[in-house]
């Protein structure tokens, strides 16, 4: 059975006969973990191990571990800051920043791999205008250089420790105030005003080798009347096409308010994936995964099975039990912790 176009989440810290059941399906392709599947790292590789032996091609398993207020494992890992404090070095000291971005990435991946996670969903591209509590400090910077340049040695750092990379929320979530957890966020500029900042650092990220994307669940109605998650005119002609993206793209999670506007859950992933998604993701509603499951029909293409399938993990340093043996680790461990930790975490977006 190979991958399908579903990326559910699980219960708690053990599958249940439930999350077996939805698991099993052939519609699923992955899994993505939040804080309430964590105790431990050994609870957390028993978890991953789990998951991975229920199918002959095992699923992708993912989580949202940005640093900071979004970072579901603590207690047993190293805490990543908030990106923005890698945006105020750079003010000081951009090549410290570069450097530093690197660490934090191989860091994160390092202990992800050593548990079996195959990928985060990071960098956060967003630009920062002050006036986004939803991005606020998961942002790198105001300046869209300076975003590509930290979220290209975050990447550098990631692929080191065998991990893929997420850019997201494209083509931008910063300048809108309203969360699109909770309300349905509308951003009136001109498509000229996006290109010109929003869309710098995603353009460079590909040219540095991204290999996906999230878009966000906002509308830009000066481009399409639709959220650019179900938009074929941001994903297919802009992303694909202007920026000549060929990576995976992911949806936001389907049960935030801001993907509403396509109707019921079957109706959102339907939307989502003729406008160009590889794979869409339903959390925290496991009646609505159910109903997914049930309702969707989709021939998946082949492309879109191949990008998903390369998002696997590849080669890491060592168990997460065998990292502090590992001197590159260790160094970058000691660099990281010298920068300073962010506040409680935020939901998935």
């Amino acid at each position: 059975m190979g991958l399908g176009p579903v990326m559910l989440d699980v219960l708690g810290t053990q599958l249940t006969d439930d999350d077996r059941v939805r698991l099993l399906h052939p519609l699923v392709g992955g899994v993505i973990l939040f804080k309430r599947n964590y105790e431990s790292p050994a609870q957390l590789i028993e978890l991953t191990s789990s998951i991975r032996a229920l199918r002959s091609t095992p699923l992708l398993i993912a989580v949202d571990h940005e640093g900071g207020r979004v970072q579901r494992f603590r207690e047993g890992f190293t805490r990543i800051p908030a990106m923005r404090e890698l945006g105020r070095i750079w003010d000081r000291h951009p090549q410290r920043a570069r450097h530093l971005a690197q660490q934090a990435g191989f860091v994160m991946s390092s202990e992800l791999r050593g548990c079996g996670v195959d990928f985060s969903f990071t960098p956060v591209l967003d630009v920062d205008y002050e006036q986004s509590g939803v991005i606020g400090d998961r942002a790198f910077h105001s300046d869209p250089q300076a975003i590509a340049e930290l979220a290209h040695h975050l990447l550098l750092g990631l692929k080191q420790g065998g991990m893929h990379t997420v850019g997201k929320h494209f083509p931008g979530h910063g300048f809108v105030a309203a969360d699109s957890h909770l309300a349905i966020p509308v951003d009136e500029r001109e498509f000229v005003d996006i290109e010109l900042c929003d869309l710098v650092p995603f353009r460079q990220m590909i040219n540095f080798g991204l290999t996906a994307v999230m878009p966000a669940h906002v509308i830009y109605p000066k481009v399409d009347a639709r959220p650019a998650g179900f938009s074929p005119v941001w994903l297919k002609e802009i992303l694909r096409g202007q920026l000549g993206f060929e990576g995976c793209i992911f949806s936001d999670d389907l049960s935030m308010e801001g993907a509403t506007v396509a109707g019921g859950i079957v109706q959102r992933a339907s939307a989502a994936l003729n406008a160009g998604c590889d794979m869409v993701v339903v959390c925290n509603k496991p009646e609505s995964a159910d109903e997914l499951l049930a309702g969707l029909h989709w021939d998946m293409p082949a492309v879109s099975r191949a990008r998903i399938t390369h998002m696997r993990g590849g080669h890491h340093p060592a168990p997460m039990a065998g990292l502090h043996e590992h001197p590159e680790f260790l160094k970058a461990l000691q660099e990281v912790a010298s920068i300073g930790v962010s506040s409680p975490e935020l939901p998935l977006a």
